[in-house]
């Protein structure tokens, strides 16, 4: 991709260019030197830009089989129905040959796909923690300066990915199953401290062999609910638990309900402070990638660490004596 004009790039997203937003994009999540000089003037553009209320951003994680691309496009297809223009950044698991995305979230919602209210974007973890990518975050900047009045980030539901997404939006939600022992582990991995609405989703009205699904999940809300009471304080935000079917649609709209409940309760001010604390956390985010991108790069490091690298391996040199002569070099250099 060769660097682009960015007065023609900003132009093109601030008149709702698919084109331009995906190409926008593409330039964030570049790791080439003139394509981050060039994203960080588009960006400061559309900070400048900014008008109006900002785009309601949502987190949405779960365990694998919960049903997050199904409820995505149920959900996503429920805004636009009201006018709403919906932006969905789903962080697919990287590729280890090409870095490219892996899953292709366009088929997995193929009605949200050809919604022209929406836009469906996958977006490569790069290895980052937790498969969220750093340019995650800068695709919502990019989405909400086309105007896009929701942007719902699905994350690959694995290791960190829901704290690190939690961080970087208005609102965490959290996906479940009945029958599971989601209940539990929820509370073993930390979810229920970090999710603000919680949803049990597949509650359809019968399942295989006449199960009574919808029970079941009311149920299991039921349980959940009671395990937010021990894990959140009395005057804490307490996170609503719901039903619903993101096959059906059933229940969509009262998620959709208590998301918006969340952001009131978070009001202006508070709404202000959340994102601006984000930047600052994000800020450091980036100096720890560009330091690791320049250690990688450094002339001085490369000329040892062949020889640091055979010592450690044979155990001649312990990893805090071989991080300290790699900073060594690259301080020296």
């Amino acid at each position: 991709m060769a660097t682009p004009d960015v007065e023609a790039l900003f132009d093109g997203i601030r008149t709702g260019q698919r084109a331009a937003v995906s190409r926008a994009i593409t330039l964030v999540e570049s790791r080439r030197a003139d394509h981050r000089e060039a994203a960080r003037d588009l960006l400061t553009r559309l900070a400048d830009a900014s008008t109006g209320d900002p785009a309601v951003r949502v987190g949405i994680s779960g365990v694998p089989g919960v049903g997050k691309s199904t409820f995505i496009e149920g959900l996503g297809t429920h805004l636009t129905a009201q006018g709403f223009r919906v932006g969905v950044l789903a962080v697919d698991p990287s590729s280890v040959r090409t870095g490219g995305s892996v899953l292709g979230d366009k088929t997995r919602m193929p009605g949200l796909a050809v919604d022209p209210n929406a836009f469906i974007r996958p977006s490569p973890s790069a290895g980052t923690l937790g498969g969220v990518a750093a340019a995650t975050s800068q695709a919502m900047s990019v989405l909400e300066g086309a105007g896009y009045d929701v942007v719902l980030v699905e994350t690959v539901g694995v290791g960190q990915s829901e704290i690190t997404v939690a961080g970087m939006v208005d609102t965490f939600l959290f996906l479940t199953l009945a029958r599971t022992g989601d209940q539990l582990q929820g509370i073993k991995k930390g979810i229920l401290e970090i999710a603000d609405v919680i949803a049990v989703n597949k509650a359809d009205a019968e399942g295989a062999g006449g199960v009574d699904r919808a029970a079941e999940a009311r149920g299991a809300a039921r349980e959940l609910a009671g395990a937010m009471r021990m894990v959140r304080g009395p005057k804490e935000w307490a996170p609503p638990v719901v039903t619903c079917s993101g096959l059906t649609g059933v229940g969509v709209d009262e998620v959709w309900s208590k998301v918006l409940a969340h952001r009131e309760h978070l009001g202006a001010d508070g709404l202000l402070t959340k994102r601006a604390q984000q930047q600052l956390d994000f800020t450091w985010t980036l100096v720890r990638d560009q330091l690791i991108d320049r250690l990688r790069r450094s002339e001085a490091v490369a000329a040892i660490r062949d020889e640091v690298s055979g010592e450690v391996l044979t155990g001649r040199l312990s990893a805090p004596a071989a991080a300290d002569q790699i900073l060594a070099a690259y301080d020296a250099g």
